[in-house]
């Protein structure tokens, strides 16, 4: 079951326009767990005197890890958007550097999944933190 969970999940990021855009990649999924990253790329900078990338991409890294978690999780079964999403940046992405993001589906109700993510570059400092809501279809109680 966990190998097709995680087919699951790579068909989940494969099909978001942006995921492919932003080049993420689905690193690791575990039972309700989530690692992707993206490469740093020059045309994603937000603030060129720095070159830190923008938090619109960090963004869309943390809600999309989120959503695989969900997606993978054993009671989950199947899609899911985000219902809220709440992002604390805690600093600028180092620039040249990949972006990760580590995203855990922790609570499946009837309708609704509560997840939590980090994202790092290659350091083990986060750059930013998530907490969200997101939509369940027919979760399994």
């Amino acid at each position: 079951m966990p190998e097709k969970k995680a087919r699951i999940a790579k068909q989940f990021i494969a099909a978001i326009p942006h995921a492919r855009a932003l080049e993420m990649s689905v690193d690791q999924v575990l039972s309700g767990r989530a690692e992707l990253s993206l490469p740093y790329n020059e045309r994603l900078i937000g603030d060129p005197e720095t070159g830190v990338l923008h938090g619109g991409v960090v963004t869309a890294l943390l809600d999309t890890a989120m959503g695989t978690a969900v997606v993978s999780h054993p009671q989950s079964t199947g899609g899911t958007a985000t219902i809220d999403l709440r992002i604390d940046y805690m600093r600028g992405a180092t620039p040249g550097q990949r972006l990760r993001a580590e995203a855990e589906c922790y609570r499946v109700t009837r309708s609704v999944a509560f997840v939590r993510a980090t994202a790092y570059d290659e350091s083990d400092e986060p750059v930013a933190a998530a907490a969200g809501a997101f939509t369940v279809e027919g979760a399994k109680p």
